[in-house]
């Protein structure tokens, strides 16, 4: 019998720009974007640098299609948390602050790029407001619901209070993932992330009610 020719194993354009994207998360674990080329990220992918140009635009563009991504898988996992904080006080803010630590833990390389090129290319500040107005709107719907509730007692207004938490878990991994000094280790983070909102929002140490 006449053997059967198989199909073309030609990589497509999305294969081509999942391929960039792969090879510019795993070269950001070794050097910081400065030091990664074009050529690298083409030659990593397995195109030429002009076949780069036909899915980015620079190497920024490369990092704003990676946080989107991470992003994405952060939203992704909040949908799945009970939209209210549940009787246990500590346990629904362990929930949702694990989501974070381990996602960007996760991508610790992106994360920690994303958060220094934000502060000199406004694209990447725009990606990175609109995702933390999402979630400082997640927290304070949370907070207030604790509060009607009578769980949590009223004070800072809960949107404010949401700010505040938010940027501190921001600050907290920069400083994490930067290895800078001084700096939580990450084995603590979430232990003491949770730790400081529960103490924030209900005025208690979570372990004080076990």
């Amino acid at each position: 019998m006449a053997r059967r020719e198989r199909g073309s194993t030609r990589p497509s354009g999305d294969e081509r720009h999942d391929a960039i994207l792969v090879t510019a998360e795993a070269l950001l674990t070794q050097r910081p974007l400065g030091d990664i080329s074009i050529e690298d990220l083409a030659r990593g992918a397995g195109i030429s640098r002009p076949s780069f140009y036909s899915y980015f635009s620079s190497k920024e563009e490369v990092v704003i299609a990676l946080l989107t991504r991470v992003i994405d898988e952060v939203d992704q996992a909040l949908s799945t948390l009970p939209a209210e904080p549940a009787s246990a006080v500590g346990d629904p803010w362990r929930s949702s602050i694990s989501v974070f630590v381990e996602v960007f833990t996760k991508h610790e390389a992106v994360a920690a790029t994303a958060m220094a090129a934000r502060l000199h290319n406004p694209d990447i500040q725009a990606l990175w407001a609109s995702a933390m107005e999402s979630w400082v709107d997640y927290s304070a719907r949370a907070i207030a619901a604790e509060r009607k509730r009578g769980t949590a007692p009223n004070g800072i207004p809960a949107r404010d209070l949401a700010v505040a938490l938010n940027l501190m878990n921001e600050r907290v991994l920069s400083a994490a993932f930067a290895r800078e000094q001084p700096a939580i280790s990450q084995s603590l983070l979430v232990d003491v992330l949770v730790s400081v909102w529960t103490l924030s929002i209900y005025g208690t140490h979570p372990q004080a009610t076990m």
